[in-house]
């Protein structure tokens, strides 16, 4: 039972504050200044909260079926009626402030194509001074822009000549950077070439240096010992 009546506060409690919702959705409505589309959006939310109340309401109903007591039952059924009673009422103040934008909203829109025709027919009655200033100023923009696109030409033409003298540097210091790869491709034949002569060179110095030392062991040996 206690159960039961913690789901019926609930239910009223979001009754109450979808109620208030809607009536403060009906007040934007009836403060609107438009466009259009800021009306249809209020719309949506309205028809959402409703449709959120409604559903509530039923669930509020479906629990005071669900009573066991008459009383208990009776009283959440006479909330109910007066639920939807305030549901009835919130609806027929949101038609009447729906309506009644949307006849502001009319009026400012025509309003502006008054003011829009206005504006075109002031626009015809140019005089011709106010024609010819014109002329002026679009002959002028149009010498600027002539002058502009010379200036363009110029500094393209500029571009275009150091272009081409970076190309020729460029290609200079590529015929300078092959040069020195052959040249520094015959001197590294050269170095080796050299090492492997230095390294022969070393080798015989080191057998004569071996036959000398035998020489002069062989000569030792005869004078020291010429019995053996």
């Amino acid at each position: 039972m206690a159960s039961s009546d913690v789901h019926v506060r609930i239910c009223e409690q979001e009754i109450v504050k979808y109620d208030l919702e809607i009536k403060a959705l009906i007040q934007d409505i009836t403060e609107c200044a438009g466009p259009q589309s800021k009306l249809t959006e209020l719309n949506v939310d309205v028809k959402n909260s409703f449709h959120s109340l409604r559903l509530r309401i039923q669930d509020l109903a479906q629990m005071a079926m669900e009573q066991d007591k008459e009383s208990d039952k009776q009283a959440l059924l006479n909330q109910v009626e007066g639920h939807r009673k305030q549901m009835l009422s919130n609806q027929t103040a949101w038609r009447k402030s729906n309506l009644a934008c949307k006849l502001s909203i009319d009026n400012m829109e025509k309003q502006a194509l008054l003011n829009n025709a206005n504006s075109d027919v002031r626009q015809r009655k140019m005089t011709k001074e106010g024609m010819s200033q014109t002329a002026s100023s679009i002959t002028e923009n149009l010498m600027s822009i002539s002058r502009m696109m010379a200036q363009q030409v110029q500094q393209s033409e500029e571009t275009m000549t150091t272009l081409a003298t970076s190309s020729k540097t460029i290609q200079e210091t590529s015929d300078e950077f092959k040069a020195m790869t052959g040249t520094i491709q015959l001197g590294r034949k050269l170095i080796t070439k050299y090492n492997r002569r230095e390294l022969t060179d070393k080798l015989l110095i080191f057998l004569a240096l071996a036959l000398f030392l035998a020489t002069v062991l062989y000569i030792l040996k005869k004078r020291l010992f010429p019995f053996l």
